[in-house]
């Protein structure tokens, strides 16, 4: 881990953003309007928020974010303002929507934010379009290892649109904000996240939006856990500097795989918010801020020409396991682990 100074926790908030700061933009690419906000002026840093999600998760973080850089945080196809439409909601796809947008706004290379399913997204576009990414921060990332909420499961089950709309009926809002309350009360990883997730349910207010969300989902998870990985390929980031932010009550992902992808990401970083959960940046915004400021600061953007690239590939992982030291996880992903990556190969 890095020895970057830890304002302490909820040592203050950011001043949340308001319209006047980042009026929500809407742009038509392909025949679908996407939403996105942008504010400030410099090198330009996309933010890619999670599955259920919008652009207005980073509210506390924009406006200083934006001091110094152009921030993008668009909604994702199927969230937020965005349209819904039944669509592609791969995470390819979601990469490939990302490209387009910085397209239309005239930005050739970002420095990429993504949290759950955006750091899966992150990761994507970084595989698919290397020479548009300048850094890769992973939040509490998505396709790492199998293990995700038991919740998340289920609702990628058949009748899971009437499970969610279910949750919207007062009698079960009630009891289900009864049970959130109990198990913070019994201070559970859970409680910990319970609040972020009704508020994810909450932005569902109708039958097109929570069939996009459980478009989306099934695009990466089935009965069986997470369908996709990035371990497979882990050994690309050589050259591409990357940090991984993870709370270590993250009760959708487990933290262990915040360390399983810094083991197999070459060069990368790792912080962990002791106490927090899947949505760190929430928790304690300030120290999120300062990591990714320092990190901008004290990093080259990457530059890997086609030729590096074309190496990359050609070595694979095992060029990544003779030029990294004894027993990290690029050496360990062998047998069974290799098997399973390879299953869930996003691509």
């Amino acid at each position: 881990m890095s020895g970057t100074p830890r304002p302490s926790p909820r040592e203050g908030r950011l001043r949340p953003v308001s319209l006047p700061d980042v009026e929500l933009r809407h742009h038509v690419v392909h025949g679908y309007r996407r939403a996105y906000r942008i504010a400030g002026e410099g090198p330009a840093i996309l933010l890619i928020h999670g599955i259920g999600d919008s652009s207005a998760t980073w509210a506390d973080l924009i406006p200083g974010l934006a001091r110094h850089n152009t921030v993008i945080a668009p909604d994702l196809l199927g969230h937020g303002a965005s349209d819904k439409p039944r669509a592609d909601y791969s995470v390819a796809a979601y990469a490939n929507g990302m490209r387009d947008l910085l397209g239309v706004l005239g930005i050739e290379r970002a420095t990429l934010i993504g949290h759950s399913l955006g750091g899966g997204v992150a990761m994507q576009f970084a595989y698919q379009f290397p020479e548009r990414t300048e850094r890769l921060v992973l939040v509490s990332t998505g396709g790492v290892g199998r293990e995700v909420n038991p919740v998340l499961r289920a609702v990628s089950l058949p009748g899971a649109d009437l499970m969610l709309s279910l949750l919207k009926l007062p009698t079960m809002g009630l009891q289900t904000r009864a049970f959130v309350q109990l198990m913070k009360f019994l201070d559970t990883d859970l409680g910990q996240d319970a609040p972020d997730l009704l508020n994810l349910v909450d932005a569902l207010p109708d039958a097109t939006s929570r069939s996009a969300f459980i478009r989306t989902l099934r695009a990466v998870v089935d009965w069986r856990g997470q369908v996709v990985t990035m371990l497979d390929r882990c050994y690309l980031v050589r050259g591409m500097p990357t940090m991984l932010l993870w709370g270590s009550r993250d009760s959708v992902l487990p933290v262990r795989h915040a360390h399983d992808a810094h083991s197999a990401m070459p060069g990368s970083r790792l912080e962990v918010f002791e106490g927090a959960g899947h949505f760190p940046f929430h928790t304690d915004p300030i120290r999120f801020l300062a990591l990714v400021e320092n990190f901008i600061a004290t990093t080259e953007p990457g530059s890997l020409s086609s030729e590096q690239w074309r190496d990359l590939l050609r070595a694979g992982r095992r060029g990544e396991a003779k030029a990294g030291p004894a027993g990290n996880t690029a050496d360990r992903l062998t047998g069974r682990e290799i098997r399973e990556a390879s299953e869930r190969s996003a691509t």
